[in-house]
């Protein structure tokens, strides 16, 4: 997490720390009933798993406590891992969704209650880019509505399933296939395809950012309708640092660019399904010929292809493509693709 507790909390540190202090008095219970042999069982890794959080928020409670002391070179490294883990899960926290809806939002995030019906919308747009073909991945990232028709994604996501045909277009590489899948929730049921969408053919590939753009069409087997398309940014926020943001997508377990103990501690094992993670932007970075969005929401692998909703709006500012672990996050701005030639035949409804 590359924001610091001073910048993402409103509120004094001390008071992040009653609040979060109090939650694990509340959270931390145990069950004098009997269970059942395989209950108990799982009942065993479940409060396990909750101990040894507590634990890593209990030392984060204390970090905070020695921050706003001033005393932020007493800070140990176990303290210093739980102010980081409070960051994740209260100020950059990834709530899960279900049922198309998201989970209340702790600490300064309860706002989102109040643009609960703007951020389902979002949702509702959202899906995981689901493959056939391909041995070891039956999914590889996130994609999202953007015209009537088309889904975008990022280069690297499509890359795994597409080929260049040899006439200055793209093709599915042999045996395989695509579909998106809107639904991908916790505890949704596995057979309902109402939510999928198959992926007809490959729009294009950007040659300069990482960008795909898919065409989609309800699946024969779901027999649902496309939802009407997102809103995407046609003019840049007067103010970008420091904008309050979001991203809708399916972070996953990624031992390459993050450390995987903190990943596990702080997610639970939850990976793979559908997440609301809230943050900032944080500015634009020069690259090339064009320029980089920054952002600081608590994103994962799997996020490739995210959008990155404008939280004022719910216009969709960027396409996430990547990060940094302790560094920050990256996105394609896309209000700066207006006149691309390639969104233009995909059609991207600008607003």
């Amino acid at each position: 997490m590359a924001t610091g507790p001073e910048q993402v909390f409103k509120e004094d540190l001390l008071e992040v720390a009653a609040r979060v202090r109090k939650g694990l008095e509340a959270e931390i219970t145990e069950s004098t009933e009997e269970l059942a042999p395989r209950e108990e069982t799982a009942g065993r890794i479940g409060r396990a798993a909750l101990k040894e959080r507590a634990g890593v928020l209990e030392a984060g409670v204390r970090g905070l406590e020695k921050l706003a002391a001033g005393r932020g070179g007493d800070v140990d490294e176990d303290e210093d891992f739980g102010v980081e883990a409070i960051v994740l899960l209260e100020g950059r926290p990834a709530i899960l969704v279900q049922g198309q809806d998201f989970a209340s939002p702790p600490g300064d995030w309860a706002l989102l209650e109040g643009l609960r019906p703007g951020i389902r919308e979002s949702i509702a747009r959202v899906g995981r880019v689901e493959v056939t073909g391909l041995a070891e991945l039956d999914w590889l990232g996130t994609g999202f509505l953007v015209s009537p028709f088309a889904v975008m994604t990022n280069r690297h996501v499509a890359a795994e399933f597409t080929r260049a045909d040899g006439e200055g277009g793209f093709t599915f590489r042999h045996g395989m296939g695509a579909r998106v899948d809107t639904a991908e929730e916790l505890g949704a049921a596995a057979d309902d395809d109402s939510f999928e969408f198959d992926v007809t053919e490959v729009i294009g590939i950007h040659p300069d950012v990482d960008m795909a753009l898919l065409r989609v069409s309800p699946s024969t087997r779901g027999g649902g309708v496309l939802p009407t398309p997102l809103a995407v940014a046609g003019d840049a926020p007067a103010e970008l640092a420091g904008r309050p943001v979001y991203v809708v997508g399916y972070p996953a377990a990624d031992g390459r660019r993050n450390e995987p103990e903190a990943m596990s501690r702080i997610f639970m094992d939850i990976y793979n399904v559908k997440r609301l993670q809230p943050g900032t932007a944080t500015g634009l970075v020069p690259d090339g010929a064009g320029s980089t969005m920054t952002h600081d929401c608590s994103t994962l692998g799997g996020n490739s292809g995210s959008p990155v909703f404008d939280l004022a709006d719910h216009r969709v500012l960027g396409l996430h493509f990547g990060g940094r672990f302790r560094s920050g996050n990256f996105a394609v701005p896309l209000f700066q693709l207006t006149d691309d030639p390639l969104l233009a035949r995909a059609e991207v409804n600008w607003v």
